[in-house]
């Protein structure tokens, strides 16, 4: 894309998931686009959600029909065009006599939840009896326990991937992914964005007409509003969402649980993911910088307390804890009321005060992002005044979706991955697996595993310097490759993993030292000792 060149249609801020979503969407439909987001994709609220694709069974409580309905939708969607990313999850649901919510609320949120999803292609609820839950889930809590619940959801495991998924889609489209860019103001001229000055990775400034502006900056929007140099109301009351990753624990189940916590009744996960057990979510209201937020001691007690509860045998600790995560979510603001009780929708804002043609981003769920950017891409339409084609996002695959079977085949033919290697990477890329065997087939130095287990190749490297945009060694480890999230943080690879990715981006001996101290560093803020924010409470 050329600086002095014509003005893109659409410029997006933000590359988490909505701002990808956006930008998949409108590529597809002809708009030519450019994203900007000042560091790497999906490092912000979208990587350190729940990694749930779900209806939203609490929302039920809230009396919030219309998005149970499009989340229970859309997921049927991601169970098609990202098969290799999302993956049906069954989730039990135990009562105990001291519950909030009874055996007959859970009954009725079950068949609520079944209607609302007709047509799904996931298997309808069944209610448990007490000695039912017992047998299927031994070490469940048996003192009080009432019966229980067991329905279908779906898990991205890598929501990092699935972001990284629709970024490809739109660059194959046509869009122009500009990540380490970080918008440094937007020009406004007779109520109109004119232009988007930006910063790059070297300190080079920049700058972009565009036709129309999506803030989708999440947590961010506020402070991209900011950059209009109006004075803009704020949009953006978000909370704090932790989480915790442990080990299988004495009394696990293989399915995941969906309790009530003891202390404050509000919902919590105890999920199977990754190998391991990820556990969340808390809600605290949250004003603080996003970039910095992260787990407090007190939330990790919350945590550990409730599946402690839950699970009596598992006794965790917080040196059971591999690393914590915490992120924002970006909700409407509102002054006073429970954190629960704020409407998880999208709001799609029309900052007609500021500009006639930029829109933010209120909101949003990794569930309903497609949906969210199909509506945003329909107003910026009308924004331009331009008849559009039909969005086409619902029932066209991710480039991974296709050809699994296939790439299976071709990674298995190179005899180098052990048998986990082959699922972990089938798993990770689906169809894209056959760039990494053919990387690996067409120069031997990339056939190398990358650990002792064979389960990582050098070519993955390469394959995200060349054509999955990450620049950096924490791109690589925490949103390429996706060692990062293993129970020791991928550390033994880190070594191999730099000189592959030195020699792919040309980084001096410097440059590579200096690298691997910020994925250290980056590594070492989620170990629970290195946890900040120790004072917030937990809700």
């Amino acid at each position: 894309m050329s600086e002095a060149g014509a003005a893109v249609d659409v410029a997006v801020i933000g590359a988490g998931v909505n701002g990808a979503g956006i930008a998949r969407d409108a590529a597809m439909r002809g708009l030519s686009v450019a994203v900007f987001d000042r560091q790497d994709l999906c490092s912000g609220t979208s990587a350190w959600s729940s990694r749930l694709i779900h209806g939203g069974l609490r929302y039920l409580e809230y009396a919030e029909i219309p998005l149970v309905f499009e989340s229970l939708h859309e997921r049927r969607y991601l169970l098609d065009i990202a098969r290799h990313l999302v993956q049906p999850l069954a989730i039990a649901i135990p009562v105990f006599d001291d519950a909030r919510r009874g055996r007959w609320l859970v009954r009725a949120g079950m068949l609520a939840y079944d209607l609302l999803s007709l047509g799904k292609n996931l298997p309808r609820h069944r209610m448990l009896g007490a000695d039912d839950m017992l047998a299927e889930y031994p070490g469940l809590r048996a003192d009080g326990l009432r019966g229980g619940a067991r329905y279908f959801d779906a898990q991205v495991t890598f929501a990092e991937r699935l972001v990284l998924e629709n970024l490809l889609a739109a660059r194959a489209a046509g869009a122009d992914i500009r990540l380490w860019h970080e918008v440094t103001s937007i020009e406004v001229d007779n109520g109109r964005a004119q232009a988007i000055r930006y910063r790059d990775a070297a300190g080079n400034d920049g700058r972009v007409r565009a036709r129309v502006v999506v803030n989708a900056a999440g947590p961010w929007v506020d402070s991209v509003l900011g950059l209009t140099g109006a004075d803009a109301e704020r949009h953006i009351g978000g909370t704090k969402g932790s989480h915790v990753v442990v080990s299988r624990f004495p009394g696990a189940p293989d399915t995941a649980f969906y309790v009530e916590a003891g202390s404050d009744g509000r919902p919590i996960f105890i999920l199977p993911w990754n190998g391991l057990f990820l556990v969340g979510t808390t809600d605290i209201r949250y004003d603080g910088d996003p970039a910095t937020v992260r787990a407090s001691g007190q939330e990790i007690e919350y945590l550990l307390g409730e599946t402690n509860r839950v699970f009596p045998g598992a006794v965790l600790e917080a040196s059971d804890v591999h690393y914590a995560y915490a992120g924002i979510r970006p909700l409407p603001y509102r002054a006073a009321g429970p954190e629960s009780a704020i409407t998880r929708r999208h709001i799609i804002r029309c900052n007609t005060e500021i500009a006639g043609n930029l829109v933010s981003i209120i909101g949003g769920k990794l569930t309903t992002y497609r949906n969210l950017a199909e509506q945003v891409v329909d107003r910026v339409g009308k924004c331009l005044r331009r008849r559009l084609p039909a969005c086409r996002t619902h029932d066209t695959p991710l480039p991974g979706a296709h050809g699994t079977d296939d790439a299976a085949r071709e990674l298995a033919a190179l005899g180098v991955l052990s048998e986990d290697g082959l699922r972990r990477v089938a798993g990770l890329y689906g169809g894209r697996g056959r760039r990494v065997a053919r990387l690996a087939r067409d120069e031997a130095a990339l056939a190398a595993p990358l650990d002792a287990g064979r389960t990582a190749l050098s070519a993955e490297v390469a394959l995200a310097c060349r054509e999955e945009f990450a620049t950096t060694l924490v791109d690589v480890v925490f949103r390429r490759l996706m060692v990062g999230l293993s129970a020791d943080q991928g550390r033994p690879l880190y070594g191999a993993i730099a000189g592959v990715t030195a020699r792919e981006l040309g980084w001096s001996a410097g440059t590579r030292e200096e690298e691997l101290r910020r994925l250290v560093a980056f590594a070492d803020s989620l170990r629970v000792a290195a946890a900040g924010d120790q004072s917030a409470p937990a809700r």
